[in-house]
């Protein structure tokens, strides 16, 4: 409403129809608005139009407060510094995609990018004219080699001040229509015209890769005379170990977490540090600076990567772990997380968000001390060593007496529980859950499901340890399975059964894990047990074995966001090219001064090991 004017034709107007989804011209907007009381005639403008706002962010080679604020930028152009054109809130998507296919990896340039400067001789481009506009590989290529190939590339401006003329010829105008629908077409917010998180596109976009990779057939061919061409995460995948002591009898139980494709680290602010930095502020609109000329700008917090990571593998406390071979009780544990493997690109999240009192997400004002070269040598994992006390193997603990039937519970065990107020019936289905005769572990089974429908029925005659017999076969409380299901109620039995297996029995971390995962929940419940979703006839992508390394690294790739949360303002990448660092903005693409390593979101980095030898399988 703040841009209505007398001049109702610079109104901003925006349809959420989803054959439209994007901003829209009303011819008869001063009737429409007439009806429901509201006059035009003298209203004044209070706001921006999205257009003006564009333009303050994208108009001028100069970056102003967006990046690099006072840099003189040279505009750059040819193989791998080829723009893309903004589509309207897709800069999160140009950012990713210049990252992963503007030839910064030369693994993904080699598969989906140009043979020397003819863009059509790439294998994966060629399929029918009817078929091309769905299919990812060909979108893919067709994109990654108009960016590595350099043949769109506009002429080079005088100096960044005047105004190229061929900035509008549509010649020299890279847009990403075809790839970002392939893409998102069937997302229900990478479908969408609005700003989106681009860590949540970068994961997104690489299970998009996978699935068409892994269905290629004969399209996709390994380079290295191995039987199955790599897919793209695996570049980027790594394994966690985790670490776990048991609380009740000390006992050790080592872990390994399903393969990850983004590490996301959390910043300790009680570790931050604060003093006035000689850098510019380059991730600060003009709105956000301090305000009139001279006046002092605010003093930012500084944490350290290493202090991130620290924190990341720092030892936490699970309170409701349970344990099979204290049959399944609960106990308190202590986890300690480290790298099974070291990927041959890292790529690191920073959490700059969080919610505030208000449930919204707040950018937190913090700058993060990143060195051009790191080494996580020291969180390697060790596994099992010497000396350590550590628990059976549930294959062990499965072969353990048989659970208990109601006649071989603990009869001292079940009088003090019926003392307690509880029906025998509940005390028996509590008894025969634990084990038979564990009294404590009993009581807070009770306490769990004490309000269950069945609770106090009598247990079915021949059957009376069949539900716990199904807890211990899928290692997890059925309780807890159906409790969840009727809680949640937009997942089944198995789906909630797998999380919580998942989760060491946690129902709070399941529910977590669930939620998070709801977009393609069957692929990650399957890529859990290493096993293909449903009608997916090709091998699983878990049956490779994830690189490995030194873990040094360098820094060879950034994302930063600008603006107060991630589903509005503006992306932008910095990528080294040649040893030199270039700024992505959308279509402007320039040699950078200052490279704001401080204030990215998102930090690419290559395994030293492997600069200048890229993986044969590609």
């Amino acid at each position: 409403m703040g841009t209505i004017t007398d001049d109702i034709s610079t109104a901003d107007c925006y349809s959420y129809a989803k054959d439209e989804d994007g901003p829209v011209t009303i011819p008869n907007l001063k009737e429409l608005l007439e009806k429901r009381g509201i006059i035009v005639a003298g209203m004044q403008k209070t706001v921006k139009s999205t257009a003006e706002l564009e333009v303050e962010l994208n108009a001028t080679y100069a970056f102003d407060a967006i990046t690099e604020k006072g840099a003189h930028l040279v505009p750059v152009a040819g193989p791998g510094l080829q723009g893309l054109q903004n589509l309207g809130n897709s800069c999160y998507m140009n950012s990713v995609v210049q990252m992963l296919l503007g030839g910064s990896i030369p693994e993904l340039a080699s598969r989906y990018g140009s043979v020397g400067s003819d863009v059509t001789k790439n294998p994966l481009i060629r399929i029918s004219a009817s078929s091309a506009s769905n299919d990812l590989l060909c979108q893919a290529a067709k994109l990654s080699t108009a960016l590595t190939s350099g043949v769109f590339c506009r002429p080079l401006p005088e100096s960044v001040e005047v105004s190229d003329p061929s900035s509008s010829d549509p010649k020299y105008r890279l847009a990403p229509r075809m790839f970002k629908n392939v893409v998102g077409h069937d997302h229900v917010d990478f479908g969408t015209g609005q700003q989106q998180d681009a860590a949540q596109y970068f994961q997104y976009l690489l299970e998009k890769l996978d699935g068409a990779e892994l269905g290629a057939g004969n399209r996709l061919k390994s380079k290295d005379d191995s039987d199955a061409a790599l897919v793209t995460s695996h570049l980027f995948s790594y394994k966690t170990e985790s670490r776990l002591v048991c609380e009740a009898d000390s006992l050790i139980k080592y872990k390994e977490s399903p393969a990850e494709t983004m590490l996301s680290l959390r910043i300790p602010m009680s570790e931050a540090t604060t003093a006035v930095g000689d850098a510019p502020d380059v991730k600060r609109q003009k709105s956000e600076d301090s305000g009139e000329d001279g006046k002092e700008k605010k003093e930012v917090p500084t944490v350290t990567i290493d202090a991130c990571l620290n924190a990341w593998s720092a030892a936490t406390t699970i309170d409701d772990c349970r344990w099979p071979h204290l049959q399944n009780a609960v106990s308190r544990a202590t986890s300690t997380t480290r790298f099974a493997n070291f990927p041959r690109y890292l790529l690191v999240h920073m959490q700059r968000y969080e919610l505030g009192d208000d449930w919204q997400p707040h950018k937190i004002e913090v700058d993060i001390d990143v060195p051009e070269e790191i080494s996580l040598h020291t969180l390697r994992s060790t596994g099992p060593q010497d000396g350590e006390n550590l628990v059976p193997p549930e294959s062990e603990v499965g072969e353990a007496p048989a659970v208990p039937s109601a006649s071989t519970l603990d009869e001292n065990a079940l009088s003090q529980l019926i003392e307690m107020g509880f029906n025998m019936n509940g005390c028996k289905r509590a008894l025969m859950a634990v084990g038979g005769s564990n009294v404590e572990a009993a009581m807070n089974w009770v306490f769990e499901h004490n309000g269950d429908a069945d609770f106090n029925d009598p247990l079915p005659e021949g059957s009376e340890s069949a539900g716990v017999a199904a807890a211990s076969d899928s290692g997890v409380d059925e309780g807890v399975v159906m409790s969840l299901v009727e809680n949640l109620g937009c997942f089944s039995a198995d789906q909630v059964r797998a999380a919580l297996k998942h989760c060491n029995g946690a129902a709070d971390r399941a529910a977590d894990w669930l939620f998070s995962h709801m977009d393609d929940l069957d692929s990650a419940i399957a890529s859990l047990d290493n096993v293909a979703p449903a009608g997916n006839t090709v091998s699983s992508k878990s049956s490779v074995p994830l690189e490995d390394g030194d873990g040094k690294y360098n820094l060879v790739g950034l994302v930063s966001h600008i603006g107060k949360n991630t589903g509005s303002g503006h992306y932008v990448a910095h990528l080294k090219k040649d040893g030199k660092w270039v700024i992505f903005n959308d279509e402007k693409v320039a040699l950078s001064e200052h490279p704001p390593t401080r204030h990215a979101y998102m930090y690419l980095f290559q395994r030293s090991d492997t600069v200048g030898s890229p993986h044969a399988g590609y």
